[in-house]
């Protein structure tokens, strides 16, 4: 994943629940929701935009610093235009897929859904912002879509992930709408009534591709979700004009959002579903897809799919993460139990640093903090995959 360095993350700001209702009540006159110290602005009249005002955030009490990817010590990067030196530095966290079947189904409850994720939740927790792909739909009805594998999780589900340190999550995948359409009436109307931010699904196509914005410290993200697999939901599930349904990578709305967003925000982040299942180098709909987001504005694309580690680094001044691998995950060694939590530090709207967090999937489905010899074939593995990525270890 390009050169290794070590981010120096922040604990978010501890606020006294009495002052952060204080606060969300002042900002919601003003349209602005305060979900543990970070202005929420949505981007539609609809509960999305002020779920979570006044809520705290569910962060634990302490995160303890991730093991650093390496033992070098910090990279510096080269001066480019976006990053003046004044600029406040924000971190991000992603992880990869998660889901709520089989094995993990519990893990809803665990820690009355605080522990849901695991230790790994502190590395997710220690960012500014942090975000997963939920590949399931919400729902106890419907009928299963003709497909080989259905994975449904209840409302709680939602949740937990917030509980466990998520902040936003996509649902744009190929397994949101995998009980047809009353399934994914019932997933849109939990969204609605939780308090955890989803991207790239909707009512209809101007809610799926519409980014959700938080203003940190005075700088404003942009994130967007979109699916690139081509299977029974992207063809009969994709959001229209009236219709519900996921954000499509191949439609011309993701582009637009994506350019709307970049005049909206400092900061634009991509979160995808893409690649291929079981290899290792991004296909050429993805470096396609990574070179197209670029050039519309997006300052970080990263994604999973393909239940493995794929390479990173930097497209320009772009950062592409073409796979963050299973994270919670219903089956043991679904081609790889290699993952972890990827962590970008912005200045301004670009990258400067990158840290990847290892872990390994567990038994149980729990995605476990790696050290020693298994952190270091973790980061082996990141190091090969990256010599196929076409991807810079800095930005241009």
């Amino acid at each position: 994943m390009g050169r290794h360095t070590v981010v120096r993350r922040r604990s978010r700001p501890r606020i006294a629940s009495a002052l952060v209702g204080i606060a969300a009540a002042a900002a919601l006159v003003a349209g602005v929701a305060v979900v543990a110290g970070v202005a929420v602005v949505g981007t539609q009249p609809s509960p999305a935009a002020v779920r979570g005002a006044g809520q705290p955030a569910g962060r634990p009490a302490e995160a303890t610093p991730p093991p650093a990817r390496t033992t070098t010590g910090p990279v510096p990067v080269p001066a480019r235009p976006g990053a003046a030196a004044s600029d406040p530095e924000i971190t991000i966290a992603f992880g990869g897929d998660v889901h709520f079947t089989g094995r993990v189904a519990s893990r809803v409850t665990a820690g009355a859904g605080a522990d849901a994720l695991g230790p790994i939740s502190g590395s997710l927790a220690a960012a500014d912002l942090s975000m997963v792909n939920l590949e399931s739909s919400i729902t106890d009805g419907g009928t299963p879509e003709p497909k080989q594998f259905h994975f449904r999780a209840p409302a709680a589900a939602l949740d937990a992930l917030r509980a466990s340190g998520v902040d936003v999550a996509t649902m744009a995948n190929n397994h949101t709408v995998d009980y047809g359409s009353v399934g994914l009436s019932d997933t849109l109307a939990a969204i609605g009534s939780h308090h955890l931010p989803v991207v790239g699904i909707g009512a209809d196509a101007s809610h799926a591709y519409a980014p959700w914005y938080a203003d940190v410290r005075g700088t404003r993200v942009a994130v967007l979700g979109a699916t690139q697999i081509r299977d029974r939901t992207l063809s009969s599930w994709t959001a229209g004009a009236s219709s519900p349904g996921v954000a499509s990578a191949y439609s011309d709305r993701l582009l637009a959002a994506v350019r709307q967003a970049r005049k909206d925000a400092q900061v634009v982040v991509v979160y995808l579903h893409w690649g291929e299942e079981g290899r290792e180098c991004p296909s050429s709909a993805q470096v396609t897809l990574a070179r197209q987001l670029a050039a519309a504005g997006a300052d970080a694309v990263v994604g999973s799919h393909a239940h493995l580690l794929l390479g990173a680094g930097w497209l320009g001044p772009t950062y592409v993460g073409y796979g963050l691998g299973n994270f919670l995950w219903w089956r043991d060694n679904a081609t790889s139990n290699d993952t972890g939590v990827l962590t970008l530090t912005f200045r301004g709207r670009r990258v400067v640093s990158e840290a990847f967090t290892p872990a390994r999937i567990d038994p149980r489905g729990v995605p476990m903090p790696a050290s020693g010899d298994v952190a270091e074939s973790i980061h082996a593995t990141l190091r090969r995959v990256t010599t196929c990525a076409g991807l810079a270890d800095h930005p241009g």
